[in-house]
């Protein structure tokens, strides 16, 4: 996520009123820490059984869990875009998926 914050002008056209929803099964002390120390822009949600990822699309794996580092793609018009079901932040490929629905859901400009 870290990458998402440093390059959020840059490969994601500013986000253009995108809203992120990072779901993983992190106790909540722990996200709030780790979003408050790297100075995230974007919510972060414990979700230790699964429920709102599910509530949000999400297919949970096997044993009902959802994938590690989830995220919620919310686009301007306030439906949800996307669910990546496990966003591995240290992946390239991964930032360029959450790219292509952004792209997707936000228009260029008009100039």
């Amino acid at each position: 996520m870290e990458a998402y914050r440093d390059q959020y002008a840059s490969l994601f056209n500013g986000g253009r009123n995108v809203v992120l929803f990072g779901i993983a099964t992190d106790s909540p002390e722990s996200l709030a820490s780790w979003a408050h120390d790297a100075d995230f822009d974007y919510v972060f949600g414990s979700d230790p059984e699964g429920a709102a990822f599910s509530a949000f699309g999400g297919t949970p794996r096997g044993n009902g869990m959802p994938g590690a580092r989830s995220v919620i793609v919310v686009g301007p018009d306030g439906r949800i875009a996307d669910v990546i079901e496990s966003f591995n932040q240290v992946d390239p490929a991964a930032y360029e998926r959450l790219a292509e629905v952004i792209d997707r859901v936000t228009p260029e400009p008009e100039q």
